[in-house]
Order: C-alpha cells, then structure tokens, then sequence
C-alpha cells in the first residue's frame, strides 16, 4: 500500500490517524536538531509507538549527514536550521548518502516557500514545532506508508494539487494503477478528475467517467477549457460517461456487489473503448460508485467494489482513480474504513 496524504490533519472532519498496526516491527530513527530540549520532546512523542526505535541524535546538518551515511536509518526527523550545515543541505547530501531514508523536516519555520522547498527536495513530510505534538506521530505513520505529509496550517496552499497533478503526468504509462482521492469540496473532486481523464485524453488513450449527474455536467466545461474536443472523444466512443447510481444497480445484488456483473459490465465498457481508439491503447477510469455505498452506510460493499477493481486493473491494464466526497457525508469517514480502502489501493490523495 502507497498512501499520499496532505494536509487536513482534522479529526473532526476526517480522522485519518493511520494504525500503527501497518507499521513494520522496528523503525530505526535518526532524530536531528540542535535544541536539546525540543529533542527530548521528539523522543517522548516517539515514544509512544513502540516500533519507533531511536538509534542515534545528532545536533548539527554535518553530524546528520554522517550519521545518515553511517547508520543507514529508515526514518530521520530533521530540523530546517541547524548550525554547520543547514536542514536543506543536510536533506540533499542525506538523499545520495541514504536513499532509503526517508525524511521528515521539524522545524520552528511556517513558510509555504519553504514547505514547498522541502517537499521539492523529496521530503516525506512537513511539521511545524509547535504542531509536533498532535502532528508527529501521524507524519511518521503516513511516511512509513511511503505517502507525504503536511500540517494542517497549510491546508489551504497548493501542495496538494501541485502533487497530484505532477503524479498524473509522471505515471500515466505505470500499468495497473488503482489509486483514491478523498476530497472535501467538489472543486477538489472535479480539479483532480479533469487532471486524470485530461491527460489520458491528452495522451491519445481512452477514458471513462461514471459519476454523479452533477460532477459530469460540471466536468465537461472543465476538459473543454482545457482544449479537449469532448465531443468528438464521445463520438468516437474514446471517452464514456456513466450515471454512477445507475452503473451501480446494474452490478449490486442483495446489497453486495456481483463480480460476475461487476467484471463483465466494466469489462465490456473497457474493450469497447480500446476498440474505438485501438486495441493497445491505455484506459483511465474514474468511479464514484464506491462513495455511493460508502455515503449510504454500506461500506463494506464499496470495499468489495475496490477489490474488483484490483482485478479489473490487472485483466484489463487499466488505470483506475476512484472518488470520495467527504465533505457532503455527516461525521466524515472513521480511521478504520479509511485504512481498508488504503490496503487496496497503489495510491491514496487528500486534500
């Protein structure tokens, strides 16, 4: 499982504090920052996981750097300003010197330009110090998940979108991709169903939407202004649009999905459209039929749902991204729904 989570570290909304039961039995953990003070409060934090294994401290970037070569940790917690060589420096070296580390930044700074910069680097989180107690923990378990974290105090920036869009463009040829997007706003939703469905039109494959009556409606204009000649995709029947309610009373029984309907449907829908753009063309699918469930109490079924989805994307070497819509959904999603939805997932977005 491959989750990508940033921002909205809001339990309120969305309780998304990943188990530590999906953690290894032992993470080795290279804490850096030259405030002994704040390292003993790291340490503490840390060690409230007991997976969570502190095998060295250091207090300056040049020390980090070394002890990074040395120890080959699997996570480091690293300050931005550290004497000798600052938190940046120490990151870059660190990424040649330990690939396999993966960094967090924990620094007293609270500038986007910064967090971007962090981010750019390859970091795999971001924490403010003051938000280290209520956020540590959850960086260090969506990092070890290989996903990106970002404080709640930069929900409303870009990263998230930023991220998306450069993880649509880079893996639009990775075969089997069958990822999530849980979002708290239609804007969100739609902006990053039009990235994915744009760039499979954009690159000459086919596309499929089943969603919602008001999300294909609002999504049209949006590929449109884009410079996609939508019509003619349809035409063509490169580009297939379903009623996502609809899609799914054809393949429900007895309030569970069937495969047999689920697989024959979604694959019959998938052949005609490599057909209409040739058989060795790519298809991305977009669903919302597992929010439906999910929305209406039945979150198991929408389990099942992405499980078929697995199968579907290895039969058919296809690219799947489904959808959430969290902010309409009274009480949000519980952390262990949103955990089993990961599992079967190569990717998870939120924002």
């Amino acid at each position: 499982m491959r989750c990508f989570y940033l921002g909205f570290n809001n339990p309120s909304v969305f309780e998304v504090i990943i188990s530590g039961d999906y953690l290894p039995t032992a993470i080795r953990v290279l804490v850096v920052d030259d405030f002994e003070p704040f390292r003993r409060l790291v340490v503490s934090i840390l060690q409230k996981q007991p997976e969570l294994q502190i095998i060295c401290e250091a207090s300056d970037g040049l020390e980090a750097v070394q002890k990074a070569e040395e120890l080959q940790p699997d996570l480091i917690l690293l300050d931005m300003g550290l004497p000798t060589l600052n938190g940046t420096e120490a990151a870059r070296q660190i990424r040649e010197l330990s690939p396999g580390s993966k960094i967090i930044f924990v620094s007293q700074e609270s500038s986007a330009d910064l967090v971007g910069a962090a981010l750019a680097i390859g970091a795999a989180g971001y924490v403010v110090k003051t938000d280290a107690g209520r956020e540590l923990l959850t960086a260090v378990n969506v990092a070890m998940q290989g996903g990106v974290f970002v404080g709640s105090r930069f929900s409303d920036h870009d990263f998230a979108r930023t991220s998306l869009a450069r993880a649509f463009e880079q893996n639009i040829e990775t075969a089997n991709r069958h990822e999530a997007g849980f979002h708290f706003d239609d804007d969100g939703l739609l902006d990053d169903i039009t990235q994915f469905i744009g760039n499979a039109l954009k690159a000459g494959n086919a596309a499929i939407v089943v969603a919602t009556e008001s999300h294909r409606e609002k999504l049209l204009p949006r590929l449109q202004a884009c410079g996609l000649d939508t019509a003619a995709a349809i035409e063509k029947g490169r580009f297939i649009l379903l009623d996502a309610a609809d899609t799914l009373a054809a393949f429900m029984l007895d309030g569970m999905p069937d495969p047999v309907r689920f697989l024959r449907l979604l694959g019959d829908l998938i052949t005609r459209a490599k057909a209409a753009n040739g058989e060795q063309a790519r298809v991305a699918v977009f669903g919302e039929c597992v929010h439906l469930l999910w929305a209406e109490g039945n979150a198991e079924a929408a389990i099942e749902v992405e499980k078929l989805g697995n199968r579907l994307a290895k039969a058919y070497d296809v690219d799947i991204l489904c959808g959430y819509s969290l902010g309409g959904v009274q009480g949000g999603m519980d952390s262990h729904i949103f955990q089993r939805i990961c599992a079967e997932h190569s990717a998870i977005y939120s924002r």
